[in-house]
């Protein structure tokens, strides 16, 4: 497939190294040329240097034969007017554009998009898909990462383990022993900062960071096995009114629980205009620093405070205070990956990294039909990939323990019509099963062999 990111920063990059790893034809286009010179460097891709809203540039970059153009600059207009011109002046059948500005995306002007519009197939919002992960961060207290997989009947919850884990020491295979009628697997675990696919034998450690598929109904039994305590969130309180602080209090705000949700936003105008978009959260202009307007926001009541300023080390900070103050739980939302190692350090409880959201979203959407979800992990450090089987695979028909999967793969769930299970040994995967899987990222080409998806993405 060949395919032109336009876009060379941390999202195009990120998309670039997964694609060409998979042995595409990728060209990626940026106006910076250090950023094209650092792609080509490092990434299997061709790099041109211009705009890439301007036809000669998009010509040299072949367009005239890509299958795929992906608009990921910072710029929304930049790229509206790239899918335009890839569109109609080269044919290009497929078109994926960032789009931030809320105003684009309002169901008001869903008129603006179409083949005889602005021919964009897929528009991704970079603070919608935040403020989803925020949304899924706070309800689930107790882990470090989450996200839902076949329908929201399976969850992959990251969980921290710290001394009082009752599950330490002990080897894997002794968690299905134990606890047979529990419908969880730990597929991941992160050590010492590297990160790998645990085997049965393998034991769990104080400090160790896991990735677990717990069926829904499991998840709160999981997280006590893990030494965790599940709690209701009823007082939050959101640092940063910007569209991604903004989207999660409206969301809160249409639950039928009743949450209470404060924001404080350091800029007047924008607070005022989260303010006018909402019922009852109370919306407070001023330093999310400050101790005292923390204290006027009752932090050391709060069950959880989620940082999304567009600034890293601010939400690092006030995570730190609020925590300090007695705030339960802090969420923060880091941008540079390298911080993130800090997070336990400083005794931040989860984090959400905008750039791992954003490219997965837009991985979801490229990949061949069969493939309904990607989940990055980390810093791309590993996938989570739901896909359906095909007949001509070469793992149709076959039982679990005679599948040569990778060393870093591992299948935590399989759906056969309507009925979802932990797969076994003697489990056999049919053409049209629903399979759920942990990859890291050095194995995810030889996983796609496997699922026959690298050949067709469309």
């Amino acid at each position: 497939m060949k395919v032109i990111i336009c876009g060379a920063g941390q999202v195009g990059w990120q998309i670039a190294r997964h694609l060409a790893g998979e042995r595409n034809d990728v060209t990626i286009v940026d106006s910076n040329a250090d950023l094209v010179r650092r792609a080509a460097d490092t990434l299997d891709v061709q790099g041109i240097a211009g705009f890439a809203s301007h036809p000669d540039v998009l010509e040299r970059a072949g367009a005239a034969d890509a299958d795929l153009i992906i608009a990921a600059t910072y710029s929304d207009e930049v790229n509206m007017v790239t899918c335009q011109v890839a569109q109609s002046v080269f044919g290009v059948t497929r078109k994926i554009a960032r789009v931030r500005s809320q105003v684009y995306l309002d169901p008001r002007y869903a008129s603006l998009y179409g083949r005889d519009r602005l021919p964009i197939d897929v528009a991704i919002s970079p603070e919608r898909e935040v403020a989803e992960a925020a949304l899924q961060r706070l309800s689930a207290p107790a882990t470090f990462d989450t996200e839902s997989f076949l329908g929201g009947e399976v969850q992959l919850l990251g969980i921290a383990l710290e001394e009082d884990c009752p599950m330490l020491n002990t080897p894997l295979r002794q968690l299905t022993d134990l606890f047979s009628t529990l419908r969880a697997i730990v597929v991941g675990v992160r050590r010492e900062g590297r990160l790998f696919a645990p085997d049965p034998n393998d034991q769990l450690f104080a400090g160790d960071q896991i990735y677990v598929f717990a069926f829904t109904e499991d998840v709160n039994r999981t997280l006590e096995l893990f030494g965790k305590v599940t709690k209701k969130q009823e007082r939050i309180v959101i640092i940063g009114g910007g569209n991604v602080g903004l989207g999660v209090a409206r969301a809160l705000e249409a639950r039928s629980d009743r949450i209470r949700a404060k924001i404080i936003e350091r800029d007047r105008a924008t607070a005022e205009r989260a303010a006018d978009g909402l019922e009852r959260t109370i919306v407070l202009n001023g330093d999310g620093m400050s101790a005292e307007l923390l204290e006027e926001a009752n932090i050391e009541r709060a069950d959880a405070v989620l940082a999304v300023t567009d600034d890293d080390k601010t939400n690092i900070l006030v995570s730190v205070r609020a925590k300090q103050a007695g705030c339960k739980m802090a969420i923060a939302l880091v941008n540079d990956p390298t911080l993130v190692p800090l997070m336990a350090t400083f005794d931040i409880d989860a984090y959400i990294n905008p750039r791992a959201t954003t490219v997965s979203s837009i991985l979801r959407h490229i990949r061949h039909g069969r493939v309904r979800a990607i989940y990055s992990i980390g810093d791309a450090e590993a996938e989570v990939i739901e896909a359906q089987v095909l007949g001509t695979s070469p793992i149709a028909g076959k039982t679990v323990r005679d599948i040569d999967f990778p060393e870093g793969a591992l299948l935590g769930a399989v759906r056969k019509g309507d009925r979802i299970f932990r797969p076994m040994g003697d489990t056999r995967i049919d053409e049209g099963d629903v399979i759920l899987l942990f990859v890291l990222a050095a194995d995810v080409s030889e996983v796609e062999r496997l699922l026959q998806v690298s050949v067709d993405f469309f």
